[in-house]
């Protein structure tokens, strides 16, 4: 601890929680052991902090959100444990829509990034620097989004994709994928990605076999989907390329130029 900080005293620190000169923290916070505040970052009422995170200089967590909506309500932001939150960073808590915004674990949030209001962000997510996610955004698991990249409210973002830098995002992003042009289109699967995660390479031959019928030979998605059902292995990525689709209120990012 350092005097230079401010510590409300009604805040929750956990064990060896490092609070750097000149660091806020206000009422209304719980922070898990082992985080480490930096100096001038602020950690706002209603953050809901669990362990060894690290917020760096000047980021700032639990903000009101930016949505004329919003009339005060109390509402929450949610960390899972060893997220990095990097310089000028924002996080928003959230709104009556949903009540919270919601970070998992493992996430790198780098600088100028922005989270705002409701939005829910699984485990092991990437943003690089000043990626900004409108309200109520989804990524899911392992998704990587390139520097600044702008994701429309309410879009989706499907696990182990990735997403090229500076690409406007309106459309829901299904899982496995890459992402890029402008624009932004389908422009192939996260092969890479697939094999740093252990998928062998039967399970990417299956993943490209389903994107296939999506993207490449010419069916809308209803009859691609029902062809797929008919003739194409039954497993569990081909079945969660299938749910987000039918679940995706947007639409799925258009196919590119093959």
């Amino acid at each position: 601890m350092n005097n230079n900080a401010f510590i409300h005293p009604e805040a929750q620190l956990g064990a060896n929680v490092i609070v750097d000169p000149f660091a806020y923290i206000d009422k209304n916070v719980v922070i898990g052991d082992g985080c480490h505040i930096h100096a001038h970052a602020c950690v706002l009422s209603g953050v809901r902090m669990g362990k060894n995170n690290n917020v760096f200089h000047h980021a700032v967590i639990g903000g009101i959100p930016q949505d004329l909506k919003f009339h005060g309500e109390d509402t929450t932001v949610e960390i899972g444990d060893n997220n990095n939150f990097r310089e000028f960073c924002t996080v928003h808590r959230g709104t009556a829509s949903k009540g919270k915004t919601v970070i998992g674990n493992n996430c790198l949030i780098m600088a100028y990034c922005h989270v705002a209001h409701d939005c829910l962000l699984h485990d092991h997510i990437i943003m690089s620097n000043a990626v900004q996610l409108a309200g109520e955004v989804v990524v899911d698991d392992w998704a990587i989004i390139g520097g600044g990249a702008l994701v429309h409210q309410f879009s989706r973002i499907g696990s182990h994709c990735m997403i090229q830098g500076g690409s406007r995002i309106s459309k829901d992003i299904p899982p496995y994928t890459i992402v890029g042009r402008e624009p932004a289109a389908y422009c192939g699967l996260n092969t890479v990605g697939l094999r740093r995660r252990n998928f062998s390479n039967e399970q990417i031959h299956n993943i490209q076999d389903v994107y296939r019928y999506i993207y490449t030979i010419g069916l809308n998605t209803t009859d691609a989907i029902d062809h797929i059902k008919a003739e194409l292995p039954d497993t569990p990525e081909r079945n969660l390329i299938i749910d987000f689709i039918i679940n995706s209120p947007r639409g799925i990012v258009r196919g590119g130029v093959q």
